[in-house]
């Protein structure tokens, strides 16, 4: 019967191999919807990676600096150096931004990193070429995904940074690149206002009979004055010494300081299951539609051959053919369809993953797995096709 099956395949090969493309390309395209997942947990935790950091501090009650917005002080980061178990603590701030650099528009997190330092926790790491921050303004470290040069000069709100030095593989848990530049830059970028809000502020301020009190000179200037400084920071970012556990060095900063604070488990934790927990929902959605038309795909061109093949297969039960002889055949075509399929669709798969602009990662356990679940995908596929095969009467071998 394999010799059988396979002079039936060669018969209708324009058909068959024609829909082993188009279940292939069907196929590929499910691999990257899982390579699209797993892209997503893989930039999450590159991105905890990257950060150099055991711990991170944050503001009360929230869930950290990249799943939800926090503002402490950018002094905490010196009661948190005294406490044991701490070998560094550094400030740092995130913001999202929309940033161009001539004809290219980029989104890009931008993150404010203290530069007086080398090797402190939150600086960019991996370095491909140019150099670090060494100035304390308008310079920048940027990830080459951005598609940045070294430099080039990229506009930040109202300012203009020189890029510097390039990075790879530093990208957001969303799989935007990073872009680095000082820390003092990044507060004024992110809690920056416009020209007229600045105006309007001042003119409250001087209006405002407590502060504008000729009783204490210079009360109205120095208010004004700390209304322009931004003294918040999202995060201090906290590596832990050697010997030291990250719960051990974690307890006494939330009893202490009154802020949380997070290890790599609790902060990867954050980001996969709330971050990008909608994200999955969707994909693992799409994955199951995808196996269902996959399937139907089969059952239908399998169901086309087999009634194609009334006759023959009449003829065959005349002569004796065992029921499970002939399913046995319409499996082995089903699942001949489910190889031509797996194959083109892995080959499409890794081919055209690379051009996506978000992260896809192609794990060959997936690869694997979806090759057991295409096989039995064909097998199911193959059933109604079985049931009207042998539903056929050996009559209709004799008949007109």
């Amino acid at each position: 019967m394999i010799s059988l099956a396979g002079r039936d395949i060669a018969h209708s090969w324009g058909k068959f191999v024609f829909t082993g493309v188009g279940l292939g390309l069907l196929i590929g395209v499910t691999m990257t919807m899982a390579g699209v997942y797993r892209g997503m947990v893989d930039d999450a935790k590159v991105l905890l990676d990257n950060s150099g950091a055991d711990l991170w501090v944050v503001q009360q009650g929230t869930l950290g600096p990249y799943a939800e917005a926090s503002s402490i002080y950018d002094d905490e980061y010196r009661g948190i150096l005294g406490m044991a178990g701490v070998d560094a603590a550094a400030n740092v701030t995130y913001l999202t931004s929309q940033i161009s650099q001539g004809d290219l528009d980029v989104r890009v997190m931008v993150a404010g990193i203290v530069t007086t330092v080398l090797g402190l926790p939150g600086q960019p790491r991996f370095l491909v070429k140019g150099r670090h921050i060494t100035r304390g303004h308008y310079e920048a470290v940027a990830d080459v995904k951005t598609g940045f040069n070294i430099g080039d000069e990229v506009k930040i709100r109202r300012n203009h940074y020189t890029v510097v030095g390039l990075t790879k593989r530093m990208v957001s848990s969303s799989g935007d690149p990073m872009l680095f530049i000082p820390l003092k830059d990044a507060q004024e970028a992110q809690f920056l206002k416009d020209n007229d809000a600045i105006l309007n502020q001042r003119r409250r301020t001087a209006a405002n009979p407590a502060f504008n009190n000729p009783a204490v000179p210079g009360l109205l200037d120095a208010v004004l004055a700390s209304q322009s400084v931004n003294p918040f920071v999202n995060a201090v970012l906290v590596r832990v010494k050697a010997g030291f556990t990250p719960e051990q060095v974690a307890e006494p900063i939330r009893k202490w300081k009154r802020l949380q604070v997070y290890t790599r488990a609790q902060m990867e934790s954050i980001l996969i299951e709330k971050l990008i927990k909608t994200a999955a929902k969707q994909i693992a959605m799409f994955l199951v539609i995808l196996a269902i038309v996959s399937a139907a795909i089969v059952a239908f061109i399998i169901y086309t051959l087999t009634i194609g093949k009334i006759r023959e297969i009449a003829v065959l039960k005349l002569i004796g053919t065992k029921n499970r002889t002939i399913a046995a055949m319409i499996i082995q075509q089903s699942i001949g369809l489910g190889l031509i399929g797996f194959v083109i669709g892995k080959i499409a798969a890794t081919f055209w993953a690379p051009v996506f602009p978000k992260y896809i990662l192609l794990e060959p356990s997936d690869a694997a797995t979806g090759f057991v679940l295409i096989m039995v995908i064909c097998v199911l596929a193959s059933l109604i096709a079985i049931r009207a095969a042998l539903k056929v009467d050996p009559a209709e071998a004799i008949g007109g």
